[in-house]
């Protein structure tokens, strides 16, 4: 594929979110899976990458072949063994590493929010762009309803 197919797919797409999944104690049981196939499945999203990192107690990060994960109890992981774009890298899993105790396993997901591709494709066409985005996650609204903000 030349890097001008690459530019017209990616003028294509809705935006590319990910997120880090924290299984503590390194318990991946899978059951959100899913939930997550039918987020796919109903074209909601689209899986660009997949990856499971394992934090030591000692802080050593070990990358987690999703074929490798029968052992730990996930082997509902395996549906999406090979989703990888390229975005991740080794920079990338050592920041997520950051963000997790010792001790336990995360699992990151890089996808494309496909519902609203024909509305950013339509926004582009007519100039604009995205200068920002942000999500709040739950933990904060839950923690401003307690307060009474």
């Amino acid at each position: 594929m030349s890097q001008t197919d690459d530019v017209s797919e990616f003028e294509e797409m809705g935006p590319i979110d990910y997120v880090v999944i924290e299984f503590p104690g390194n318990r991946m049981t899978g059951e959100g899976i899913p939930l997550l196939l039918d987020l796919v499945d109903r074209s909601v999203i689209r899986i660009l990458d997949l990856a499971f990192i394992r934090k030591d107690t000692d802080g050593t990060v070990t990358a987690v072949a999703v074929e490798d994960m029968d052992a730990m109890g996930a082997r509902e992981f395996a549906v999406f063994q090979g989703a990888a774009s390229g975005l991740l890298d080794r920079d990338d899993l050592n920041e997520a590493a950051n963000a997790i105790e010792p001790g336990n396993s995360a699992g990151l997901i890089v996808y494309e929010n496909t519902w609203a591709a024909p509305l950013a494709r339509a926004w582009r066409r007519g100039g604009a762009q995205m200068v920002a985005s942000g999500r709040i996650p739950v933990q904060a609204l839950l923690a401003a309803a307690e307060s009474g903000a």
